[in-house]
């Protein structure tokens, strides 16, 4: 049986304790700091985004970005000065530290920065209202594999938060990565992949829909690694999970990232083509076009298993928008093989990506030998691929003009009578209201819009009608 604690609807309703979270890198982290916002809600806290009014700052962290280790310790400088500040002031601040940085170097940032009172992995953030007691007395690091499923002992997500954040959402579904890529810090700090029962997933989804949420990004380390326990017994893969998620009345659009080439299965090409509220968009890493690096990175695939899978996908939803990661300048790395991505991405044709200069992580593989290419010629090299991808980027965008697309549409723009929605391909989409249609008819549902152009990082478009999304036994 489960001890989850109870909606964080039911805490104390004019808490006067503030808590600032700040989180870097990944939507993983984005989502933890949301469930962490979710069960100090239950201990009287209230967020805020003014950290000079918090008492209590967590750094939520993350270890793959370049630097990330510099900037949690120039963050905690800062905060070690605020810390000071509101101490004179008769002020008491609690500082945490927590995420994969946490995880990897819980000790070395409580000896380097004596103001941290609490540093706290990953996989045991379900303990803060017992840790911050203890960090009240002694500074405290937690950064053990707890045996007991964390989201079990997690709250469930708050109604008013959800309704405040708009109509698209982050679930939790897969953790931790048994891939072991010799650049990755991962399986170190997320642990062994695990995978949540698919009821209780439902059930948070449920919850997600009933506070105004249309689509769900469903989030893993290896999220097409999904092994959970069906409702029914047995096991559902990620395109079971979806299939599943897709009967809930109300729930329009559903994605997944991060995904691995080695975790790509028939029944994911299969949703994709027959399930219209998987939406067409894979983000699917492959870090280089090169086979010998690929090979030095653990990837355990070579370029060709890459692009059959990308041509099956796009036989499966030819309309497929198609996302990746790339890294420059890893170890041993030759002209030779940064032509290769380079190659790799001119055959692919890419939507968006995401793209960085390798850094050694301290305890993996490749961290072992020599960063041997000049940091001078990786960033020449992270230039020219942007430089490509971004070119890809805005022809994918400029070939949806003319099109009319189903846009959820999530916020206010930024000027007056403009609102922002994203596209099935996950672009950023801008429309300006017509008279005599008030925002909020708008805001939170799905409109049909005509694709008419083409800014640096969005589209714009005419709002045309509300469109009711089809529901997958009325599909084509």
């Amino acid at each position: 049986m489960s001890n989850r604690p109870t909606s964080p609807e039911t805490a104390i309703p004019d808490a006067t304790k503030r808590v600032h979270i700040k989180s870097f890198g990944c939507q993983m982290n984005v989502h933890d700091a949301e469930r962490m916002a979710d069960l100090l809600a239950l201990e009287g806290y209230a967020t805020t985004d003014r950290v000079e009014e918090a008492d209590l700052v967590i750094l939520n962290t993350c270890h793959i970005r370049e630097k990330a280790s510099e900037k949690v310790y120039s963050e905690l400088g800062r905060l070690r000065r605020l810390k000071s500040e509101r101490a004179e002031a008769g002020q008491s601040t609690l500082i945490a530290v927590a995420g994969c940085v946490a995880q990897a170097e819980g000790r070395e940032i409580m000896n380097r920065q004596p103001a941290v009172d609490l540093v706290v992995g990953p996989q045991s953030y379900q303990n803060l209202p017992g840790l911050l007691a203890d960090a009240r007395r002694r500074r405290v690091v937690d950064t053990e594999f707890p045996a007991v499923d964390k989201f079990d002992a997690l709250p469930p997500p708050g109604a008013r938060r959800l309704a405040a954040k708009g109509p698209s959402a982050f679930l939790t579904v897969q953790e931790g990565c048994d891939k072991f890529c010799s650049f990755c810090v991962v399986p170190f700090t997320r642990g062994a992949e695990t995978s949540r029962s698919a009821t209780a997933i439902l059930a948070e989804a449920r919850i997600m829909v009933e506070a105004g949420i249309r689509e769900i990004m469903l989030l893993g380390q290896n999220v097409n690694a999904y092994h959970g326990e069906g409702p029914e017994g047995g096991t559902l893969s990620l395109a079971g999970l979806m299939d599943a998620l897709s009967q809930i009345d109300g729930l329009d659009r559903i994605r997944y990232a991060t995904s691995h080439p080695l975790d790509m299965t028939d029944d994911l090409y299969a949703i994709h083509r027959d399930n219209p509220k998987v939406m067409p968009y894979l983000h699917l890493p492959v870090q280089s076009g090169s086979n010998r690096i690929l090979k030095a990175m653990n990837r355990k695939h070579d370029r060709d298993l890459y692009r059959r899978i990308i041509d099956r996908m796009r036989t499966a939803r030819p309309d497929i928008a198609l996302s990746s990661d790339f890294i420059v300048g890893f170890p041993g790395e030759t002209e030779a093989d940064f032509e290769d991505t380079m190659a790799l991405v001119r055959e692919t044709g890419f939507a968006s990506a995401f793209s960085f200069k390798y850094s050694p992580r301290p305890g993996t593989k490749s961290a072992e030998g020599a960063d041997d290419v000049p940091e001078a010629e990786k960033t020449a090299r992270l230039h020219a691929l942007q430089a490509l991808l971004l070119d890809q980027q805005n022809a994918f965008n400029r070939s949806t003009l003319g099109r009319r697309a189903d846009v959820l549409f999530e916020k206010a723009g930024r000027h007056p009578g403009q609102l922002t929605g994203k596209s099935p391909w996950l672009q950023a989409v801008h429309v300006d209201l017509p008279d005599g249609v008030p925002a909020e008819s708008v805001l939170g549902r799905i409109w049909s819009v005509d694709l008419l152009d083409v800014t640096s990082n969005s589209l714009q478009g005419r709002l045309v009608a509300e469109s009711q999304p089809k529901r997958e036994d009325q599909a084509a």
